[in-house]
């Protein structure tokens, strides 16, 4: 069963429709206790980084993300829930994110229009999980206005705008997209499925 993490901040619902459609159990847990049930977790997420980091220990949300990925249990974050993966984002103020990857989130460059929405096609560096049985250059839909800066090996795929920039992460259990998925068509949809199946 995977997990969609509800903190009051993110498009749920469409997260839960594209597992259920690739036939995918997949539940919104709306309290930390219950991540325990599930195998794997997702944390979605559109906003406002420092609001969506609070109200996630306020509800305790934290410790729980912790426990799963200690546990070897695998993890996704999607578009905001991928930035609090790092340690920190620069979103109106320096914030603390959740540290699971040695890494920080900024505002993407000057010389492009922010936030970049629509679609994009990634370089992948790393084929393996995620984007197995995809093309080359697989389009994907992007919605930010921040981008992942990390030194640490562990980046999957690129995109040109403005310059390369770092749009997702795998280090052993966790995996992080700056994009969405679950809004990318058969692309994101095979992503999801290729998620799912990881033993």
């Amino acid at each position: 069963m995977i997990g969609i993490i509800d903190y009051g901040m993110g498009n749920l619902r469409s997260v839960q429709k594209a597992f259920q459609f690739i036939g995918q159990d997949a539940v919104i847990v709306k309290s930390p206790g219950e991540l325990e049930k599930c195998d794997k977790v997702v944390l979605p997420g559109v906003g406002a980084f420092e609001d969506a980091m609070s109200t996630i220990k306020k509800l305790g949300f934290d410790e729980a993300v912790y426990k799963t990925v200690k546990r070897g249990k695998y993890f996704l974050g999607i578009c905001l829930g991928m930035q609090m993966v790092f340690d920190k984002s620069y979103e109106n103020g320096e914030f603390e994110g959740l540290g699971l990857i040695h890494g920080e989130i900024v505002r993407l460059p000057e010389n492009v229009k922010i936030p970049q929405i629509g679609w994009n096609n990634l370089n992948v560096k790393m084929r393996k999980p995620l984007y197995i049985g995809l093309d080359e250059s697989p389009f994907v839909y992007f919605v930010h206005s921040y981008y992942l800066k990390t030194e640490e090996p562990v980046v999957s795929a690129t995109v040109f705008y403005g310059k390369e920039i770092q749009v997702a992460v795998q280090k052993d259990n966790i995996f992080a997209l700056q994009f969405h998925p679950e809004k990318s068509g058969d692309t994101g949809l095979q992503i999801l499925r290729n998620f799912a199946s990881l033993k």
